[in-house]
């Protein structure tokens, strides 16, 4: 029977490191398997950090008060606020969302906008 004993092989990196690390891959001349070997990580684990968004820190999701509204459109009441849950929920032709930013800035949504669309320009407007 064989007994290993010593340094775990699995480390922990906290962000602050991993971030500096990625940064030396920026450098002009600089490579990831050289860098890989300098730390003893793999170029994959590597790779995967330097990615785009793979380190970034995003703030925990809050849940924010909804209002609906009615609001006469063409002299017709219309709903501006329509939920669907799940398959079979109703939905209300023309119904529209408006989003309204802590810093007063509204946003008013179709329900035919993708959620791709709409992740894009919520992006762009919390910069």
């Amino acid at each position: 029977m064989e007994i290993i004993t010593g340094v775990e092989r699995r480390r922990r990196w906290s962000l602050e490191e991993k971030l500096r690390i990625v940064a030396e891959t920026e450098q002009p001349g600089s490579g990831i398997a050289e860098i890989a070997r300098r730390y003893e990580i793999s170029r994959g684990l590597l790779w995967n950090w330097a990615q785009p968004g793979a380190l970034r820190s995003d703030p925990p999701p809050v849940f924010l008060p909804v209002q609906t509204i009615i609001e006469p459109v063409n002299g017709h009441d219309t709903k501006h606020m329509a939920l669907s849950v799940g398959s079979g929920a109703e939905q209300v032709t023309g119904s529209k969302i408006e989003i309204t930013l802590p810093d007063g800035t509204s946003v008013k949504v179709g329900h035919d906008v993708g959620l791709t669309m709409l992740r894009r320009v919520m992006t762009v407007l919390r910069r």
